[in-house]
């Protein structure tokens, strides 16, 4: 089928409406072509939910971050929350003023200009490939896991081992989750509803059995609670609590994917914003419940089923499926991680190939990206695009080096804080003429992005500063350097350079005359 071009001429709307509510500023904002009103705010708190895949990011986190703080393992996953949440409201508010698929691009660019708008679309482009990559790698994983339980059979489930048919199985896997996005919101909807549903409830009953076993001192390490694991003052060290801090950031990252989607939910100024917030107390509650069980349960020590064991570590439930559910419903786990990286895998394509069909239509990248399909009305090419260049990235970075691909990932909470924070610090700016209008507007617009941003700006530093050590991540070097820094700040390079000559083919966009950076005027809303 052949694509519908949508790039409208400046002037056009979002939802009939110039900008949204935010008044005049909105006024350039440009109407894509996507499906409008094909979700509510139960599918969008879904999408939020499933984009983060809280299965996958605890089975692979859970046990670094109790590696990292040990015990405070809890109070790390309350402080990551606390950023996110501040940032939450500047999604919220910058929504509630231009409703644009394009997010944190466009209000970037509304704010700071179009450079700086257009290195924060850079930052969660490819924070996202890589996060596409590493789930179809674990999800992969997990389907010859699987397999291997299924039928008994540990040749089977060697085969991941296989180089070959390990990539091969990822590439299905990204080709099938690409399809799926490419045939729209609505086919999105129904296999989300399912593969969320399912993780949470396989979630919530290893909870209840961990407390079980807890309760009956099941295994030697296990812990009585205490309200000092809640305190994060406690953590032994600066370094280990900004480490733990990053893991518990990166296990909060993708609830936005309910704003990438605001074109086409119903309310789009106002559902986008609440359901982000209900994803994020979904996720917490998930975390904290969790957390607090299996530590209860096994303890956080280095020591056999101790969740800070370096051998399991990486992957939690692989090791506790068994203990804590028997061999039956331990498979469950399994198929629940195995739903969470596919379910993941699907919608993470949402923010990205949305930003990159904003971008396009903004003249901020080729032509050809802003074609919507006619039937679908989804950016059908962006997507294919996404899809390529994560199975290329993954490919590519398999065949080099295991190393290569694990610092990629370490790397990864970089371009978080980067585009998170930018974002947080544009709604500031954006509504710096409405922040005496009301003790509402000063907290919602200025005060808790502004302290959101400075968190995860005081993170992206320190961050920073911990990747030149050689040690951080896979120990590999480059010219002394390590390579995660190399890697973390290669990217980030990379994307200025791009963006320098994209500029030489779409000066309009770079000399501000298509989203204009302006102040919203101070329109009361009703």
């Amino acid at each position: 089928m052949t694509q519908l071009d949508v790039r409208p001429r400046v002037g056009d709307t979002v939802n009939g409406v110039a900008g949204g509510e935010g008044g005049e500023a909105g006024d350039d904002v440009r109407g894509k072509g996507l499906g409008k009103g094909s979700v509510g705010l139960v599918g969008s708190a879904v999408i939020g939910i499933s984009t983060v895949a809280p299965v996958y990011c605890l089975t692979s986190t859970l046990g670094s971050t109790a590696g990292e703080v040990g015990v405070q393992m809890p109070a790390v996953f309350l402080a990551g929350f606390l950023p996110m949440l501040l940032v939450a409201f500047a999604y919220r508010e910058l929504n509630k003023a231009v409703p644009d698929c394009g997010t944190s691009f466009t209000w970037t660019v509304k704010a700071f200009g179009p450079r700086i708008g257009w290195m924060c679309g850079w930052g969660l482009v490819i924070a996202t490939i890589i996060v596409l990559s590493n789930l179809a790698g674990v999800a992969t994983s997990y389907f010859w896991l699987l397999a291997g339980e299924i039928t008994n059979n540990p040749s089977i489930a060697a085969l991941d081992d296989d180089k070959l048919v390990h990539i091969a199985t990822c590439l299905t896997l990204i080709a099938a989750a690409t399809a799926i996005s490419y045939r729209g919101m609505t086919a999105t909807k129904g296999v989300q509803y399912t593969l969320v549903a399912l993780q949470l409830a396989v979630l919530a009953i290893f909870v209840a059995m961990a407390f079980q076993k807890a309760s009956a001192g099941s295994f030697d390490t296990g812990l009585d609670f205490s309200w000092q694991w809640m305190n994060p003052f406690a953590v032994e060290s600066m370094g280990a609590f900004t480490a733990g801090l990053s893991l518990s950031i990166f296990m909060y990252w993708g609830w936005d994917a309910c704003l990438a989607t605001n074109e086409e939910t119903t309310g789009s100024a106002k559902t986008p914003g609440r359901a982000s917030l209900i994803a994020m107390v979904v996720l917490v509650g998930s975390y904290l419940a969790t957390g607090i069980a299996a530590q209860m349960a096994v303890g956080s020590g280095t020591a056999g089923l101790g969740l800070g064991n370096p051998e399991t570590s990486g992957n939690v439930f692989a090791a506790l499926a068994g203990p804590v559910m028997g061999p039956m419903l331990g498979i469950l786990l399994f198929v629940a991680v195995l739903a969470s990286a596919t379910a993941s895998l699907q919608t993470t394509f949402i923010p990205v190939a949305r930003t990159v069909l904003a971008m396009s239509t903004y003249e901020a990248l080729p032509a050809s990206y802003a074609k919507v399909h006619p039937r679908f009305k989804t950016p059908g090419r962006a997507t294919v695009m996404a899809g390529v260049a994560t199975g290329a990235f993954y490919t590519v970075m398999t065949l080099v080096s295991e190393n290569v691909l694990t610092d990629t990932i370490f790397a990864l909470g970089l371009m978080i804080c980067f585009y998170y924070s930018l974002t947080a610090f544009a709604c500031a700016w954006y509504f710096r003429g409405e922040l005496r209008r009301s003790t509402r507007d000063l907290f919602f617009k200025g005060v808790f992005p502004v302290l959101g941003g400075l968190l995860l700006a005081a993170v992206f530093l320190k961050t920073l500063i911990d990747m030149w050590n050689p040690s951080y991540g896979s120990g590999s070097t480059v010219l002394g350097v390590g390579s995660v820094f190399v890697i973390g700040v290669g990217l980030l390079a990379l994307g200025l350079v791009i963006m320098l000559v994209t500029e030489r083919r779409s000066p309009a966009f770079f000399r501000g005359e298509i989203l204009t950076k302006s102040t919203p005027a101070l329109v009361v809303q009703g």
